[in-house]
């Protein structure tokens, strides 16, 4: 009346070839995903922390919240951003989007 274990049992799988053709579309979209979106995006990480960190007095600067100033003074974690003639706010170094204009280095008078 029932089907005896020996009866039930599957054939066992055919080599260790096939198990690794299940996994050649998984590492085709992790290679994917790599190259179209994590590198592209460590590469904006790391051009944007060179930028703040090679900001200078004198540079005129864009924050994340749009404000539009020029650096007067640059601290370790915060830049002083003079916005209007005489108003100075301070802001976080990793808050600056972009460097619209930088000065040009000062030459030696010779």
């Amino acid at each position: 009346m029932f089907v005896t274990p020996a009866y039930a049992q599957a054939a066992a799988p055919a080599g260790g070839a096939a198990a690794f053709a299940q996994f050649i579309p998984l590492l085709l979209v992790f290679a994917i995903m790599y190259f179209l979106i994590l590198r592209p995006q460590q590469k904006k990480v790391r051009e944007h922390r060179d930028m703040v960190a090679s900001l200078k007095k004198g540079d005129q600067i864009i924050t994340q919240g749009g404000l539009i100033g020029k650096v007067m003074t640059v601290r370790d974690d915060e830049i002083e951003v003079e916005v209007a003639q005489g108003v100075r706010v301070r802001v976080a170094r990793g808050m600056v989007a972009q460097v619209l204009n930088r000065t040009a280095p000062v030459a030696a008078n010779s």
